[in-house]
This record gives structure tokens, C-alpha cells and sequence, in this order.
């Protein structure tokens, strides 16, 4: 839902901060206070077209802010998520500035988006009814989702079975296209790959492997030299004649003799016993390094072959034999990819053909499925209708079979409408206009709320040419959509102001030759006088306020009725 508005420089508004709550609120006021305003206002948020000729003369900018509030389920979030932007504690807020030069600027929670991104996001979030390009039910593409949404817990399963083997034949098909176009290069290619692969696993290679050869070499090669310095250390530590070693040893026994009589002498002993104990160590094990030395031709020419053969892949596959391994599962994918979805006995051509039998028979389970709940749904929008005091009139849900099978399957869906007897039925979109066309929006509203997904639905003066019991069929209406998603509605109706939960008024005042407008949350007294004028125009009377008062009271008892279905 909306949770807060904040509009700066935009049309004749100087600066307004509202906030709105769930349920309906409804925007009431005289005729160009600027109640449409707002709304546009709004719908430049969710990525209505901008221009320079929107901001408030003499303003360099017009800004405008949106906080929303998104429950845990909105499919908002995988678009946020597709766009790359985080989305903390369930809030969206959008920023909008339009600039004179004509520059446009748009954020979505501090990142900059383009305003076909923002477009994705704000046609999920915010339906604006009296702007055609935020009709949702509008739009004849999203009508199978709508069907699909209202026919879920049959039609999910099935359609996601076919989904995926729909995914697996579009992946199949275009793979078999590649082939098809190059049939000779296909070929070459999958040989090559073969010969690479077979050339690298016939290396059997091992990480590192490289590393430790050049190390096993370089001793090998070294033998003389490694074998010198060893018998020169050893000899120098622990020679024929008297050698260090023994030297120290006599030094640390004549300490030891006298460490007891002072703490000075106590420490050069241990320092001298520390020193003596090392160099045996390290004469120990220079002796074991030269009895283990051996030179091995036979090993260094083994070595030397295989680092030569590593070379010689390193020189077509990598620059280690880590780069090496890492192309061979490259070029394993890349080869399964081509050739490996394809069975000995079968090519590409056969395995299309038998997933595109099963796509079809997937097709139709999914087309009887919809068809079935379009019956269930065609009487549900009928009692609305009759709500709403449209009873003859009569809406289908109509198909068409595609030629083509698509990921929802080979099904079209388009509603129907017939407004009078006697009259051609015709697509929604085309049906009806005025208050005939406002009723059917309601009606298909009340069914879709929840499933379109948005958070907020606008109604900008969609009760325009009704009156009477066709108003107050309306306000009820509009007050069963806000018990499922918030509704701001700007209306000149008193029967659908007085269904409201929340009521706030538009003003246009005139400041030091400078219009600006100003919006108030009216109190339940504020709110009769309202009403009142809306009943009598501008002569409000003791007796349009008992008249209030009275279509407040019988709001009322309305909202106990739907409120208790």
C-alpha cells in the first residue's frame, strides 16, 4: 500500500506531505482544487510520461516521493530482485524529479532506473483507473493471467509440468537450428571438441601436478651440486677430527660443571646445550638427506617427458595445468550441450517431435482447465454486474487457439462484454464508456484485486454519469475492493464519500497572487459538512446535514453487510 506522498513543485502544488492508510480514502473537494492532480502525481511515480510543463512555474524542478509497503507475497519483489535492488523490510520507495531542461530522473530505494523498469515495477504496485495506460484489465494480454490466477489451485500444477517441458524444447529447438544452419560446422566442431577432450583425459592430469614435476626436476638435475653442500655441512658440524659439534659439546659439559653457582652461568649452559642438541639434529639429518640421495636418469628422463607433454598442452589449453582442467569441463559442457541430449537411437528431430506431442496433450489439459473455470468466472463478474444494477448485462471469457504453442500453452484469452440485449458482444476494451464502463471495471476489480497483485488501486472520478441507487451500488462496490487492497478514490458522489474510512479534502487558496493546493484529513464533523455540500452545492442547510448524516449511518450499516459477506 501507499503509505506516504510527498509532492514538491508540481502543477499549482507548492509543496504537499500526505499520508494514507488501508482501506478506502476518499479525495473530495471543488472542481480544480487539484484532486486529479495528485493522482497524476501518482502515476508519474509508477512511470506515467513526465514533462517540463508539469512543474510549478518559476520552480526549477518538480520531485516527487512514494513510500510503499509490500506484503510478503507481491510479486514485486521478483522484479525488484530481477533489477537488482533491495527491497528491506517490505519497502519501495520511488523518487521522481523532472527537471526544466527536460531531464527525467527516477530511483527505485536510491537506484537510479530507466523508466521501462520503472514501469515494470509500478504496473504491479499501483492500478490507476481513469489512466488508460495503468488499466490493467485493459490490456487483452493479461486477461489469461487473470483467468489463470482465478483458476490456480487446479491449473498450477499442470502448467508448471508443462512449462518446464516447454523450456526443454525451446533449448532443443534452438539447438537443433544451430545445427541445421551449419550442419559441416556443427560437425567440425563436435570432432574438435572430442579430439580436445580425448587428448586432455588421456594426459590424466592431477592439480598442481606441473608444480611438483619442475620441483622432483630441478633436484634431479642438481644431484652433484645438492650432494656437495650436504657433505660439506655435515663435515663442517661433524668432520673426522675435531669438528664444532664436538667443540661445543666439550664447552656445554665445562658449563654444566659450574651452571649451579649463578643464573648468568645457568643460562649460557642452557644456550650452549640448545645450540649443541640443534646441530645434532641438523648433522642427523643432513646424514639421513645423503643416504637417501640417489640419482635416478631414468626417473629425470620420465619427468622430463611428462612435463614436456603438459607443455605441449599448456601451449593449446592453459597456462597451468589448473587452466587445463578447467577447460576440459568447459568444453564437456559445450559437448553434452550439443550432442548429449540426443540418444543413441534417436536425433533431435525425434526427441522435438515427441516432446512437442506431450507439449500438445499438456496444452489441451490446461485449455479444458481454463475453460472450465472461465464458466465459474463468467458467473461470479454476473453477480457483480447485478451489484452494480447491470443485470442484462452479459460478459464471456472467449478463446482462440494459437497456431503456435507458447509457455502459457496454445490458449488466447480475451473478455467479452454485451452492456444491452439486443447488442453485438465486443472485446472489453472497446464495450462501453461513461458510467456502463466504469460499473464493468468495478465489477471485474472486485473479482481481480488480489490477484493483479497491486497494492493500491486508484479511482480517478470513476463514478462519473451515475447517480442514486447506481452510486450508492458503486460506493459499496469500491468499499468490498479496499477490504482487499487500499483504495484512494476522488469522487463528486456522496453515497461513495460517505463509504469511506478515511475522508480528505482538496482545497485550491490563493496566497499573494499564487495558487497553490492544500489537502486535510477530515474529522466524522468535517466529514458531514463535506458531504452535505456535495449534496447541495454550495448551500449547505441544516437539513443537507441531517441528509448527511443519514447516508453516513446507512454507509454504515452497508459496510456491516459486506463486511460480513
Amino acid at each position: 500500500m501507499l503509505l506516504e506522498l510527498s509532492i514538491t513543485d508540481f502543477a499549482i502544488i507548492e509543496h504537499l506531505d500526505i499520508e494514507f492508510q488501508s482501506g478506502m480514502t476518499v479525495l473530495t473537494g471543488e472542481t480544480g482544487a487539484g484532486k486529479s492532480i495528485i493522482i497524476d502525481a501518482v502515476g508519474l511515480l509508477v512511470g506515467g510520461r513526465g514533462s517540463h510543463d508539469l512543474i510549478r512555474t518559476g520552480a526549477k524542478k518538480s520531485v516527487i516521493q512514494g513510500n510503499f509497503i509490500l506484503h510478503d507475497d507481491n510479486p514485486t519483489y521478483a522484479v525488484l530482485d530481477d533489477l537488482g535492488i533491495d527491497h528491506p523490510d517490505g519497502n519501495v520507495i520511488i523518487e521522481r524529479e523532472i527537471f526544466a531542461n527536460g531531464r527525467n530522473s527516477s530511483r527505485v530505494n536510491g537506484i537510479m532506473v530507466n523508466i521501462a523498469s520503472l514501469k515494470r515495477i509500478g504496473e504491479i504496485i499501483v492500478d490507476i483507473q481513469g489512466q488508460n495506460e495503468h488499466q490493467e484489465l485493459m490490456k487483452p494480454e493479461r486477461h489469461i493471467h487473470l483467468l489463470d490466477d482465478f483458476a490456480e489451485a487446479q491449473l498450477t500444477p499442470v502448467l508448471i509440468s508443462y512449462q518446464k517441458k516447454y523450456d526443454q524444447f525451446i533449448k532443443l529447438s534452438e539447438l537443433n537450428e544451430k545445427k541445421r544452419q551449419n550442419e559441416k560446422q556443427w560437425a567440425q566442431r563436435v570432432d574438435m571438441l572430442k579430439f580436445q577432450i580425448k587428448e586432455i583425459e588421456a594426459a590424466d592430469l592431477h592439480q598442481n601436478e606441473d608444480t611438483e614435476l619442475t620441483t622432483e626436476r630441478d633436484r634431479l638435475t642438481n644431484f652433484q651440486k645438492i650432494h656437495d653442500a650436504l657433505l660439506t655441512s655435515y663435515n663442517g658440524i661433524n668432520g673426522d677430527d675435531v669438528g664444532p659439534l664436538d667443540s661445543i659439546g666439550s664447552a656445554m659439559s665445562a658449563m654444566q660443571e659450574i651452571e649451579d653457582l649463578d643464573t648468568d652461568y645457568k643460562q649460557i649452559s642452557d644456550n650452549l646445550s640448545g645450540a649443541f642438541f640443534t646441530l645434532q639434529d641438523v648433522a642427523s639429518q643432513i646424514s639421513d638427506q645423503l643416504s637417501s640421495l640417489e640419482f635416478d636418469q631414468e626417473r629425470l628422463d620420465q619427468v622430463e617427458q611428462r612435463l614436456n607433454t603438459i607443455y605441449q598442452l599448456k601451449h593449446k589449453y592453459g597456462d597451468s595445468v589448473d587452466q587445463i582442467l578447467d577447460y576440459l569441463q568447459k568444453i564437456q559442457k559445450e559437448l553434452n550441450d550439443m550432442v548429449g541430449t540426443v540418444n543413441e537411437d534417436e536425433d533431435l528431430d525425434k526427441q522435438l517431435a515427441t516432446i512437442k506431442a506431450s507439449l500438445i496433450k499438456d496444452a489441451d489439459q490446461i485449455s479444458n482447465i481454463r475453460k472450465k473455470s472461465a464458466k465459474a468466472l463468467e458467473k461470479a463478474v454476473h453477480q457483480q454486474l447485478a451489484d452494480l444494477y447491470m443485470d442484462k448485462a452479459v460478459f464471456e471469457v472467449r478463446f482462440k487457439q494459437n497456431r503456435v504453442l507458447n509457455r502459457l500453452g496454445a490458449d488466447h484469452v480475451e473478455f467479452y462484454i454485451q452492456t444491452n440485449p439486443g447488442e453485438k458482444m465486443l472485446p472489453l476494451v472497446k464495450s462501453a464508456s461513461g458510467g456502463e464502463l466504469s460499473r464493468i471495471m468495478l465489477a471485474l476489480k472486485t473479482m481481480f484485486a488480489r490477484a493483479a497483485g497491486v497494492t493500491s488501486i486508484i479511482f480517478d472520478e470513476v463514478d462519473t454519469g451515475v447517480s442514486g441507487r447506481v452510486a450508492q451500488a458503486i460506493g459499496n462496490k469500491i468499499y468490498t475492493i479496499s477490504k482487499k487492497s487500499q483504495v484512494l478514490c476522488i469522487t463528486h458522489l456522496p453515497q461513495v464519500a460517505a463509504m469511506s474510512d478515511h475522508h480528505d479534502f482538496i482545497e485550491k487558496r490563493i496566497t499573494q497572487n499564487r495558487t497553490t493546493t492544500t489537502i486535510t484529513e477530515l474529522t466524522a464533523k468535517q466529514s458531514i459538512n463535506e458531504i452535505s455540500r456535495m449534496l447541495a452545492g454550495t448551500a449547505v442547510t441544516k437539513l443537507t446535514k441531517e441528509h448527511a448524516e443519514e447516508l453516513l449511518h446507512l454507509a454504515d450499516d452497508e459496510k456491516v453487510k459486506i463486511s460480513n459477506g
